[in-house]
């Protein structure tokens, strides 16, 4: 037994960065080699590349096609459409951090990442629009904060509705040459516009499918669950370029003479319908996690199937696939660079065609460094939201 005499030092002291340093680095002689070892590795690492970044990269070739990798070519007059529907982003974005996040501590640089953008090399009227976008987070974070119960319904109904603005802003409506908004078609989309826009709609549109197609793969009726077993089978049989292919290529030859289908929505169709197969698999995990006495418990209570999946059963069992369904969603993301095979302008395709200028011959890691830091700072972004959404939702805590 314990001398009840004995004073434990303060807690502060015993948890000290010493002390973690000394039980997880230094421990033993080996973990001591094997830290001294990693150390070195790691300032080699870092020391070069930061002298290859600092006194011998051309970062020129970003700066002169910064606009190119980000919008491809579309049309600079027209830009004000993408800066438009941006700052209607970025107001619900301040609104739903003044209604539900008011308490983080990075919720603000959501809102200020436009201003830290204004240090890039755009042009004045970029920048211009970069302080309006912080400047809209911040009114919709104050509107947000200050009446959080009367906003609440129009803020989702706000993000429901945003996709279709998005998608009607940026493709336009009007065909009459000189129009305001005239049509600008897919072929000029490309950059980093294309591949938003690419993963939202995959994402948005797979997560109801996949859903439907796991509680298609558990229903009694073996038509149903027949069906979705052999579309996920046979889906997650095929590489997704395979899907791609047969989109951009196969598709047409079997549509009717006349009838064409636009290149990126074929695409989307591709990209979608693989991720929902995928997805499916995930969300059926966290239906089988479910203990079967939550069932048995909707039931005494009087509840319907269909109300003990969607109200008991399905909240569960999604909660409990967070970290795989963000590990997929930022899958579809990256997944998003294959569509440069099939002759669709993304990042990785813009890439390719900045490379291919006469003035830029060679500088192929400076490209790709910058491609690969927006892919990581974007995929750090969902992961991280994820993350805060397990904190709230109390996933993975007992």
């Amino acid at each position: 037994m314990a001398n009840l005499n004995s004073v434990l030092p303060p807690l502060t002291e015993r948890s000290g960065p010493l002390r973690w340093m000394r039980k997880n680095l230094f421990g033993s002689w080996l973990d001591s080699l094997l830290t001294v070892l990693g150390a070195l590795l790691v300032y080699w690492a870092v020391k070069g590349f930061l002298t290859w970044a600092l006194t011998v990269a051309e970062w020129e070739v970003i700066s002169a096609n910064l606009r190119l990798i980000l919008i491809g070519q579309y049309p600079i007059e027209q830009a004000w459409r993408l800066w438009t529907w941006l700052a209607i982003l970025f107001f619900l974005a301040g609104n739903s951090i003044g209604i539900w996040a008011r308490g983080s501590k990075y919720a603000f640089v959501v809102l200020f990442t436009p201003a830290l953008l204004i240090l890039l090399p755009f042009g004045s009227a970029s920048r211009i629009w970069l302080a309006a976008l912080t400047l809209t987070g911040l009114i919709g974070w104050g509107l947000g904060r200050a009446r959080p119960h009367a906003l609440k319904r129009s803020v989702i109904a706000g993000w429901v509705i945003l996709l279709p603005v998005i998608i009607l802003l940026t493709r336009g409506w009007s065909e009459t040459e000189g129009s305001a908004v005239p049509i600008v078609t897919t072929n000029l989309w490309g950059g980093l516009l294309l591949t938003f826009l690419l993963t939202v709609v995959a994402i948005l549109f797979s997560f109801p499918l996949g859903v439907l197609l796991a509680l298609g793969r558990r229903s009694k009726l073996p038509i149903i669950r027949w069906s979705s077993v052999a579309y996920i089978e046979l889906v997650r049989g095929v590489p997704l370029i395979t899907i791609l292919f047969m989109a951009q290529l196969m598709l047409p030859l079997f549509l009717p003479e006349g009838v064409a289908i636009d290149r990126v929505v074929r695409a989307m169709v591709g990209m979608t319908l693989f991720s929902a197969a995928y997805l499916a698999e995930n969300v059926r995990g966290g239906l089988q996690a479910i203990p079967r006495g939550q069932y048995e418990a909707a039931h005494a209570l009087g509840l319907s199937g269909a109300q003990t999946m969607t109200l008991i059963v399905l909240p569960q069992a999604l909660r409990l696939v967070i970290p795989i369904l963000v590990g997929q969603f930022i899958a579809v993301f990256k997944d998003t660079s294959l569509v440069a095979i099939v002759g669709l302008f993304d990042l990785l395709g813009i890439a390719k065609t900045v490379l291919a200028q006469p003035a830029f011959l060679g500088l192929q890691r400076e490209v790709y460094v910058f491609i690969s830091l927006i892919y990581w700072v974007l995929s750090y972004g969902m992961s991280y939201l994820s993350q805060r959404l397990e904190e709230r939702l109390g996933a993975g805590g007992r």
